[in-house]
C-alpha cells in the first residue's frame, strides 16, 4: 500500500508539472521550485546470516525524493538536499522468515516458513524509511540540466517508520496472505552514503548503508551452530533513476 501511495504521488506531481509547463505560453505561472526524483533499484545484504537467501528480482526499491538543488553561485556545482520515502523489500529465495526467538534477549531467528504455513510460495521482509538525503552535485551544463552530464555525491539518513514480513501460502486451494508487522530487530536508523551518475533526467544511483540492518545481538545467527553469534547484515541498493525537474 505504502508503495503504491509513493508511486501515485509522484505521477501526480509529474502530471502536474507537465499540465503547468503546458500552460506556461498562455497563463504566467512560476516555477515549482526543486523537482521529485523516482529510483528504482534492487537490495543486496552483506554477510547476511544463515538462511537469508535472497531471490535477485524479488529484491526492489523504490525511492520517491523531493528535492532542492541549491547552486553555489554561477558555479557548476550545487547542494542538494532532499526528502522523501524509501520502500524496501528482501525476498528470500528458500522460503524461509524472521521469528522472534524464545530467549529473553529478543532476538530474531530465520525459520521456515512451512513449518507454521504449509504451502508457502512467497515470503519476504519489507521495509519503509523515512529518508533525508543532502549530497553535493556537479553539471557539466549547469544552464541546460536536461543535456547535462551529472555527478552527485552524498549521503543520507533514514528512520524506519514500517517493517513486516509478508508470507503467501495456500490452503485448501486458496491463496492467502499473512502479514506480520513488528521491529524484526531492525535497526530503527539507517545512514550511508550514495552517488549518482547520469544525463538529464535519467541516472544510475549507488547506496551503501554503514549502519548494519539489524540492530546489535538482535539479528539472526550467522551459523546454526554458534546461534550466540549474531549478525549486522550490511546492505546496499543500485538501480536507474527518473528526474522530473
Amino acid at each position: 500500500m505504502t508503495r503504491r501511495l509513493a508511486v501515485l504521488l509522484f505521477l501526480f506531481f509529474a502530471i502536474f508539472s507537465a499540465s503547468a509547463q503546458e500552460k506556461r505560453s498562455k497563463v504566467a505561472m512560476p516555477d515549482i521550485p526543486g523537482s521529485f526524483i523516482l529510483d528504482f533499484g534492487f537490495n543486496r545484504a552483506i554477510s547476511p546470516p544463515e538462511k537469508f537467501e535472497q531471490d535477485f528480482w524479488g529484491s526492489r526499491t523504490v525511492n520517491v525524493y523531493y528535492r532542492y538543488p541549491l547552486r553555489f553561485g554561477k558555479s557548476k556545482l550545487s547542494f542538494v538536499p532532499s526528502i522523501g520515502l524509501s520502500l524496501e523489500r528482501f525476498k528470500f529465495s528458500n522460503n524461509y522468515t524472521l521469528s522472534h526467538n524464545s530467549e529473553p534477549d529478543g532476538s530474531y531467528s530465520m525459520v521456515v516458513a512451512n513449518t507454521t504455513y504449509p504451502g508457502t510460495f512467497k515470503s519476504m521482509l519489507i521495509t519503509n524509511y523515512l529518508d533525508l538525503p543532502i549530497g553535493f552535485r556537479y553539471d557539466t551544463k549547469p544552464e541546460d540540466i536536461a543535456g547535462s552530464l551529472s555527478i552527485e555525491l552524498g549521503g543520507r539518513v533514514g528512520v524506519l517508520y514500517q517493517s513486516f514480513t509478508k508470507i503467501k501460502y495456500t490452503e485448501n486451494n486458496e491463496t492467502k496472505k499473512i502479514f506480520d508487522e513488528q521491529s524484526h530487530g531492525l535497526n530503527p536508523i539507517r545512514y550511508g552514503i550514495y552517488t549518482r551518475l547520469g544525463v538529464g533526467g535519467f541516472n544510475f544511483f549507488w547506496f551503501y548503508n554503514l549502519s548494519p540492518l539489524f540492530s546489535a545481538n538482535k539479528g539472526p545467527a550467522t551459523n546454526a551452530t554458534n546461534p550466540s553469534i549474531k549478525t549486522s547484515a550490511d546492505t546496499f541498493t543500485f538501480g536507474i533513476s527518473i528526474n522530473g525537474f
